[in-house]
């Protein structure tokens, strides 16, 4: 959510914080700006919109000459995208960027304008800015010290002073900002992508360190002012996996990339044909001593939890909760030093999982990790970690981040089930074997992408839709609405088809298409009976269903096959087409794809 950039060295700063700031754009924004020291003087240029605004009005009226600088995309959260309201923001002697929340700015600003300071938008950042000025007093760092004491919120600040300018200053709490070291320059960033084509040498800045940085060198110092020493980081980010590579938009090149990357998720924690994580600090012990599990995650990544849930009670025997992590928080959950709380999250930022993990630590739980960024937050706080190596997920309709996350359940699925005796050892390899061969399988079902095509054409002129599943297959419909919704603008809700009778299907009309998973063999005669249900009111239906699935006539309008797998690996495929079936509706309405009004890669803030 948002981004920040940052740059000092002899490079031409504007370019390099346009050039960076593309690099963010995934996150999510709706407006755009940068800060350059220029002619003693620090020049700012920002713009509602496209990061293209941007470029825009400064070709057509000034581009900032400078060698020191910052910017920012900006994800509205007070005050309405506007000019005025992107940052950066500033004073006449501090200027900054900001992501997170101020959470007493109210207050903060209330008292600023009772020493004599005005504001220009409607923004909490601006607050922080006018507060570091009154503190200023010739000592950036006493500045930021004393502001910090003041705030209550999450942050990561990016601050130029007037009289400072060849220097940014850096300081976070609870949200990411890494510092970037190159050759006689130096960066600011919220995340690695932002820098890669200038260096892959990063410093982490951990929570209420304060950063000087400068070309030839950069300093850190707690809020004592007392100084750390860092170690420099080397990202193995692949650049080229950062671009599209010759696909139209970034999610169908990540749809195509499911394959490698689950592959590349589970080789590693495979071992003599066993599930075996414990190199993710995992052992068979430990789950075997597990009394109750809670699944913890927002959006995307507690669809894979529901999955999580079903396999793992399913094979295991062990109960799991799944919660959504805004909701774990604040419902006092019962959980004791006996469970085990799993967080995922595929930035390993996202804010309210992230607090769901604080408060796990607080009941003396243990925490397991699932997350695909090295070195996030959630991922060093957590006491145990598995990575799904998806890498970058630039779209933010997440596709490879789920097919992963969900990998890394069953993997967790089998190896408990296992060490609970509630499967023998020739069970476990036998299904870790049929989940080997999940890459060609998730390869063999994108043959169904014409046909998701045609689908996607008989959906677009629709207002709303529902879709549909029992067990395994209600999660899918979950995860298959939330794609369509969150990038198709089309409204679609999901249910578990055994509960269109107590209400929903009073919605049900010949202008409303249903989207039915029915992949369970065990369900199949009630997910028919359904069908047929949603059928004899008019609506226009279409299946995802195994191969050789026969239906009597009529009751169908469209199907689509996948490959067949026993049931409890069927969502590992069957998610692959109403992949498809989101992109393409979105396409065909012409809208983007990658970047849906509203929403952000990255969600950290509550």
């Amino acid at each position: 959510m948002c981004g920040i950039v940052g740059y000092v060295g002899e490079r031409d700063c504007t370019d390099v914080l346009l050039n960076s700031l593309s690099k963010l754009e995934y996150r999510g924004y709706d407006s755009a700006g940068i800060a350059v020291f220029e002619n003693g003087q620090i020049t700012v240029e920002k713009s509602k919109g496209e990061l293209q605004n941007l470029r825009d009005k400064i070709s057509e009226n000034h581009k900032p000459d400078g060698h020191c600088g910052i910017g920012h995309t900006r994800w509205a959260t007070h005050g309405e995208p506007s000019d005025i309201n992107s940052h950066p923001h500033g004073s006449k002697r501090v200027t900054i960027v900001h992501n997170g929340i101020i959470e007493n700015y109210k207050d903060i600003k209330k008292f600023l304008i009772g020493k004599g300071y005005s504001f220009e938008s409607e923004t909490d950042t601006e607050t922080v800015a006018k507060l570091l000025d009154f503190y200023y007093d010739g000592d950036p760092i006493d500045a930021i010290v004393k502001a910090l004491k003041d705030i209550r919120g999450a942050y990561a600040l990016g601050i130029m002073f007037r009289e400072f300018p060849n220097k940014i200053f850096a300081v976070r709490k609870d949200s990411p900002l890494i510092i970037g070291v190159g050759e006689e320059e130096n960066f600011i960033a919220s995340d690695v992508p932002a820098i890669l084509q200038y260096t892959r040498k990063y410093y982490l800045l951990e929570e209420n360190e304060i950063a000087t940085i400068k070309a030839d060198r950069v300093e850190f110092c707690d809020i004592h002012k007392k100084e750390i020493v860092k170690e420099v980081k080397i990202s193995d980010l692949d650049m080229d996996a950062a671009e599209k590579g010759g696909y139209e938009h970034f999610m169908l090149k990540e749809i195509h990339e499911q394959p490698t990357a689950v592959r590349t998720t589970i080789a590693p924690r495979i071992v003599d044909g066993m599930p075996n994580l414990s190199e993710c600090g995992i052992t068979e012990e430990s789950l075997k001593n597990v009394r109750k599990i809670f699944i913890v995650a927002c959006g995307t990544a507690m669809h894979a939890g529901m999955v999580g849930k079903y396999v793992i009670e399913k094979l295991a025997r062990c109960e799991v909760t799944v919660d959504i992590a805004s909701e774990f928080r604040y419902r006092d959950p019962i959980v004791t030093p006996d469970d085990l709380v799993i967080v995922v999250s595929q930035s390993g930022e996202t804010a309210d999982t992230k607090a769901a993990l604080h408060l796990a630590h607080e009941k003396g739980a243990k925490v397991l990790a699932v997350v695909n960024v090295k070195g996030s937050s959630i991922a060093r706080e957590a006491d145990m970690v598995i990575y799904t190596h998806a890498g970058p997920e630039i779209s933010v309709a997440s596709t490879k981040a789920f097919s992963v996350q969900m990998a890394v359940m069953y993997l967790l699925a089998f190896e408990m089930a296992y060490a609970k005796g509630q499967i023998s050892k020739e069970e476990c390899m036998r299904l870790t074997a049929e989940l080997e061969k999940i890459p060609e399988v998730i390869e063999e079902t994108m043959e169904c992408s014409d046909r998701c095509q045609y689908v996607a054409s008989k959906l677009i002129t629709t207002s709303s839709l529902l879709y549909i599943g029992r067990g395994l297959d209600y999660t899918l419909s979950m995860e298959g609405s939330l794609k369509l919704k969150e990038i198709s603008y089309i409204h679609s809700e999901s249910y578990a088809a055994g509960e269109l009778k107590h209400g929903t299907i009073s919605l049900v009309t010949d202008e409303m298409p249903v989207i039915s998973v029915a992949t369970q063999e065990e369900l199949l005669e009630k997910m028919v009976s359904n069908i047929v249900e949603v059928k004899s009111r008019g609506a226009f239906t279409i299946t995802v269903c195994k191969k050789g699935t026969e239906f009597n006539e009529g009751v169908m309008d469209e199907i689509i096959e996948v490959p067949v797998l026993e049931d409890v690996l069927m969502p590992m495929v069957a998610v692959v087409p109403l992949q498809l079936v989101a992109y393409y509706t979105t396409v065909l309405k012409g809208l983007n794809v990658d970047k849906p009004r509203n929403l952000a890669k990255s969600v950290t803030v509550e």
